[in-house]
């Protein structure tokens, strides 16, 4: 059997010495799976697809992140490239990613407004309606992105990071040019992430805390729904 090297930070490769889970099992079970999202995502031909396909032929992508996948198909162009990926985010509307760019004081309005006058070809596959390839590559690194946190599902948190680390893409310049790079929404994922485990958390919360969660009500409601159930909250 072929054997592929795995590197770990010190600290990780301690706490895995001293447990001693079996680290072989784990990795090929997570690649497995890493491997099917990413295979589906290379064989999808998005012109005849409605959402329900879209749904089927991506189990791992949250309802939300099918809607987007279904806006961006829906804008005409072939093939669907990042900036149409990312102008789908922002015309969803409800989404988490928005939630993110908000937290980092990024304007939607002004990444719609740039996305508007920017050229959006990207190169694609010939045949059909496909995404371009650097869409399919963002979409890959989104795969990447949710195993990295440990999740069981792809959402359009981790759309919006994968984005903004592919490298030629149109989404992925207007991100980084608008101070979005993919440390950056990573850490502000993270942070979104671990605020509301801690507000969760609290089980008797002051006035104070009471007005919090009203503010994040929109957050708090779509992760319990990442939650809820998998492969997709309704």
């Amino acid at each position: 059997m072929p054997k592929i090297n795995v590197y770990l930070p010190d600290d990780l490769a301690d706490a895995v010495r001293d447990t001693g889970i079996p680290v072989s099992a784990i990795c090929q079970r997570a690649l497995d799976q890493a491997v099917r999202r990413i295979t589906a995502i290379r064989q999808t031909v998005l012109g005849e697809l409605t959402d329900a396909d879209l749904a089927a032929r991506l189990p791992s992508f949250t309802a939300r992140a099918v809607a987007v996948l279904g806006l961006a198909r829906d804008s005409g162009a072939s093939p669907v490239g990042t900036g149409q990926l990312l102008r789908a985010v922002l015309d969803e509307g409800n989404n988490l990613a928005l939630q993110v760019l908000g937290s980092m004081e990024v304007s939607t309005a002004d990444l719609t407004a740039v996305l508007t006058r920017a050229a959006t070809d990207e190169p694609g596959d010939a045949g059909g309606l496909r995404f371009s390839v650097p869409a399919a590559h963002a979409l890959e690194l989104s795969v990447g992105e949710a195993t990295a946190f440990g999740h069981n599902y792809v959402g359009c948190e981790h759309l919006l990071i994968g984005l903004a680390a592919e490298p030629d893409g149109v989404a992925g310049r207007v991100l980084r040019e608008a101070g979005a790079d993919p440390k950056a929404v990573r850490r502000a994922v993270s942070a979104a992430l671990a605020g509301y485990s801690h507000l969760r958390a609290q089980t008797a919360p002051p006035a104070l805390l009471n007005a919090l969660r009203q503010e994040l009500a929109p957050l708090v409601s779509r992760i319990e729904a990442l939650e809820a159930g998998y492969p997709r909250p309704a």
